[in-house]
């Protein structure tokens, strides 16, 4: 083949490779909580770029309506408290007139670093019904939906706080932790049903979520960070819709640690 005929070759093979990458999710639905900023912003925006219909859920609404307004015709809001039953089930009906579910990221959360003498009943029952309960209901509501649509990928998203000690997060680490344990009962449980359940577990990363970390602070958590930097929202996102993806359509009850090396 000659240079020239190569050079044409190539082009027209990447070409069809970027085509085939946009259109990867074209007719696929997902939901992901926590939706309206930060983490859940970016994959939100990532999987509509690859084409696929996204509901951003949350309870930040004018920030989701923004969101899903600028992410143009793919992308709809919802009002959803994930610890809600009726939210949930509200977020479903809206799914089913989608056409269905393909898949859920389990992004809500919420952390207010505190020790196990600091933390109080309200405020670990809070994370509880946020973090896990949020979780739970999520997990319950789209597998029935998803069963109904012929299966698809749910990702839960823990934290490096669930896979070892944290003593200044009491109530967030043992939340994360839950995440861990019931990201791999339900892989197993729902995997007859062609539903794939995996877990992420992002380590520093720059969302608002840590910024009430003084500059001093952040310096001392990073020093901890093998490659020295916390990472961002997008590199979670590569994972996460790599997960969402069929490209791991033989992993279920994976847990993938975004972290910079912080958990070795």
């Amino acid at each position: 083949m000659s240079a020239g005929r190569l050079t044409v070759f190539l082009g027209v093979q990447q070409a069809g490779k970027e085509e085939r990458q946009v259109a990867r999710f074209t007719g696929k639905t997902v939901l992901i909580t926590g939706g309206a900023k930060g983490q859940g912003a970016e994959d939100a925006r990532r999987w509509v770029a690859e084409g696929g219909r996204v509901l951003i859920a949350d309870v930040a609404d004018d920030t989701g309506d923004a969101l899903a307004a600028d992410l143009g015709p793919l992308a709809s809001y919802v009002h959803l408290d994930v610890s809600q039953d009726s939210d949930w089930a509200s977020a479903m009906a809206a799914a089913a007139a989608c056409g269905g579910l393909h898949g859920l990221v389990n992004n809500a959360g919420i952390y207010h670093p505190q020790s196990m003498q600091d933390t109080s009943l309200e405020s670990f029952q809070r994370h509880v019904q946020v973090n896990q309960i949020g979780c739970f209901l999520g997990m319950k509501h789209a597998a029935e939906l998803m069963a109904n649509t012929g299966g698809g990928s749910i990702v839960n998203i823990s934290s490096t706080a669930g896979l070892r000690g944290s003593p200044g997060s009491f109530a967030y680490c043992a939340t994360k932790w839950a995440i861990r344990g019931m990201t791999r009962a339900a892989a197993g449980s729902l995997a007859s049903l062609g539903i794939r359940v995996n877990s992420v577990y992002p380590g520093p990363i720059d969302t608002d979520m840590i910024k009430f970390r003084t500059p001093e602070q952040t310096k001392q958590r990073l020093s901890k960070v093998p490659m020295g930097r916390m990472g961002s929202c997008a590199e979670v996102a590569h994972i996460v819709i790599f997960l969402l993806s069929d490209e791991s359509s033989y992993m279920t009850g994976a847990e993938i640690a975004v972290d910079g090396g912080v958990s070795m």
